[in-house]
């Protein structure tokens, strides 16, 4: 067996700052160790459970965060941006996917760095009708490949919105309660990761009995984006398959969730070319 696990650094604990998001910031260093720890960790716990090879793909940001010297030979490591699938990358490979690290959409209360794929481009994004995070948009490119979601840890704002609303299934642990955008209560890192190996047993024994489910949108896909600026939506708008709904916001579809992926990542790309100084966020 095989198991995906898809990695972001804003729904770790302890990730409050704005300096422990980015490359050079202050505080980057200790966000790396932290998520590069619960990583590993958790792809250990699989791999005791049954699991021969473990896919790890870094999805934060440039996708260079997780320390990646010694690691266990059963590991295979994506690292790197741009790339196709961005966040989940890979998953087709697998027989079960894990998000790690994972925060709440754009505009969520009381959740640290809410966001959805790009803070300095994106307002909100909905699929279907339905307003989705990084968590809803990748775990739906996993059921296309008939890859269920089998664990979900992060911000407990996600978890008990969008994780338990889409993927009840799931074993869930919570590694932070938002107290606002910046700010967090956390349990120590001996309990987390005695409830993450819990998770895994449990995540394990349950996919063997046949409950873990697999996630698909309906088809063909639509696809609503509300930029931050009108000018964003003025580049997007020169994709032939694109409509423009009002000055910040687009509307596309696409056959199938894949494609709908690609066209958003291309989307998001591009937008944020006539401000070089932006950064992206994932």
């Amino acid at each position: 067996m095989k198991v995906f696990i898809s990695v972001d650094i804003e729904g770790m604990p302890f990730i409050v700052s704005g300096e422990h998001t980015f490359l050079k910031g202050a505080l980057f260093s200790e966000a790396r160790r932290i998520a590069t720890k619960i990583t590993l960790l958790t792809a250990e716990a699989f791999h005791r459970n049954g699991f021969e090879e473990v896919f790890i793909a870094d999805s934060h940001g440039p996708m260079i965060n997780l320390e990646v010297e010694n690691l266990p030979e059963y590991i295979t490591f994506i690292r790197g941006f741009p790339r196709p699938l961005s966040m989940v990358v890979g998953v087709e490979k697998a027989d079960v996917a894990v998000f790690l690290g994972y925060h709440a959409k754009a505009g969520t209360l009381k959740s640290n760095f809410d966001h959805t794929y790009s803070s300095a481009t994106i307002d909100y994004v909905k699929i279907n009708g339905i307003p989705a995070s990084e968590f809803l948009f990748n775990a739906y490119v996993a059921g296309h490949y008939n890859v269920p979601v089998v664990m979900v840890a992060g911000d407990k704002a996600l978890i008990e919105e969008d994780v338990s609303r889409f993927t009840p299934w799931a074993e869930k642990v919570v590694f932070k309660q938002s107290l606002s955008r910046f700010a967090s209560v956390n349990p120590s890192l001996s309990k987390i990761e005695k409830e993450l190996e819990k998770a895994v047993e449990n995540a394990v024994y349950r996919f063997k009995r046949g409950e873990m489910k697999i996630l698909k949108p309906n088809t063909p896909v639509e696809v609503e984006v509300r930029f931050l600026g009108t000018e964003m939506a003025d580049i997007a708008e020169l994709l032939p398959i694109v409509n423009r709904v009002d000055g910040k916001t687009i509307k596309y579809r696409a056959n199938d969730i894949v494609e709908a992926y690609k066209i958003f990542e291309l989307l998001v790309a591009a937008a944020p070319k006539l401000y070089p100084y932006t950064v992206i966020s994932i």
